[in-house]
């Protein structure tokens, strides 16, 4: 220690290496393992790490040994394929930081775009205070980018897996939604996808649930304005093709969904066809394999008009809109 005065002493630097060095080596080991963007998730981690903005992160950056360590232990674990998003703890979904982690769903940008085009069709329709529900909410992206972006808005959203209903919950009570304001709702509850398209894929029985959507929202039927779902959509046979942070870290129940990619799509669809009013609007993300086959099931369930199919940024088929029809007859949609 060196003294300074009478009553100060001034504590002996901590040493810092240069951060440059350490993430040359991260990026080449992230790049042997076939992670897909090794220097975008070596600056994520980097960035992490420091508690800086990767924005500001600079080669002549420093980190203490302590970070070096933290970091290098963060680039094993990424190395070994386990997503960015668990490591980091957060994902960036529009304008939301949403918490994620093992037993949720990691919202995807894809699904940006099926949620924007769901908020412009609400404001083309003029809807002011739209009901709307998030079926299969995962993490609660949709709900709340819908909560967030159309502020008159009461979202209900519905997911009957236990893990991700905690996940859910801890992201809605981050946003500042509360019980008390009724802006956002979360529902425990099952859209009765069969188990055979999306179990648990591990041995282990598919998750129980305590309410169907038929009794837990049995006061919105045949009232909501619009139905948003990214619903598990996968083909059984995709199962050796997805990258290890899909295969090995997204809950299989969030996934998989038979052996035509469907049940999901076509238990929401259903679903919704009670849920909705009479020319309230359903979309559905589906996989980029089902841009003829998702239609031609809205098609043959004879309740909706105006089905269309849409592309992702990337000129993929994405998703799958319709305009609930107008009933002629005593239906209940349960």
């Amino acid at each position: 220690m060196t003294s300074v005065g009478p009553h100060r002493e001034l504590a002996t630097p901590v040493p810092m290496s240069p951060l440059v060095s350490s993430m040359r080596a991260a990026v080449a080991a992230l790049a042997a393992a076939g992670v897909a963007s090794p220097r975008s998730d070596a600056e994520e981690l980097a960035a992490y790490v420091t508690g800086e903005p990767r924005r500001r992160l600079a080669p002549t950056a420093t980190m203490t040994p302590a970070d070096l360590e933290r970091f290098a232990e963060l680039v094993a674990r990424r190395v070994a394929r386990v997503p960015l998003q668990h490591l980091v703890g957060t994902v960036g979904f529009r304008y939301l930081t949403l918490a994620v982690g093992p037993g949720v769903f990691i919202p995807r940008p894809e699904t940006e775009t099926v949620v924007g085009w769901a908020l412009d069709a609400v404001r083309t329709a003029g809807w002011t205070r739209p009901i709307c529900v998030d079926l299969c909410t995962g993490s609660g992206a949709i709900a709340l980018a819908l909560a967030q972006e159309l502020p008159g808005a009461r979202v209900h959203a519905v997911e009957r897996d236990p893990g991700a209903l905690a996940w859910a919950a801890r992201n809605i009570a981050a946003q500042g939604f509360t019980d008390a304001d009724g802006r956002v709702i979360l529902h425990h509850a099952d859209v009765g996808i069969e188990p055979a398209g999306c179990g648990l894929g591990d041995g282990r029985e598919p998750v129980a649930t305590v309410a169907t959507v038929a009794r837990e929202l049995a006061g919105l039927f045949g009232r909501v304005d619009l139905v948003v779902s990214n619903p598990p959509y996968l083909w059984d046979d995709e199962r050796d093709l997805v990258e290890p942070e899909v295969g090995k870290h997204d809950p299989p129940a969030a996934l998989w969904a038979g052996p035509d990619g469907l049940a999901g799509v076509r238990a929401v669809a259903q679903v919704a066809g009670g849920l909705l009013r009479d020319g309230g609007q359903l979309v559905i993300e589906h996989s980029d394999r089902h841009g003829l086959a998702a239609p031609a099931l809205l098609h043959a369930l004879d309740c909706w008009d105006d089905v269309r199919d849409h592309p992702d940024l990337a000129g993929r088929a994405r998703f799958v809109s319709a305009s609930r029809r107008p009933r002629t007859g005593p239906e209940t949609g349960r």
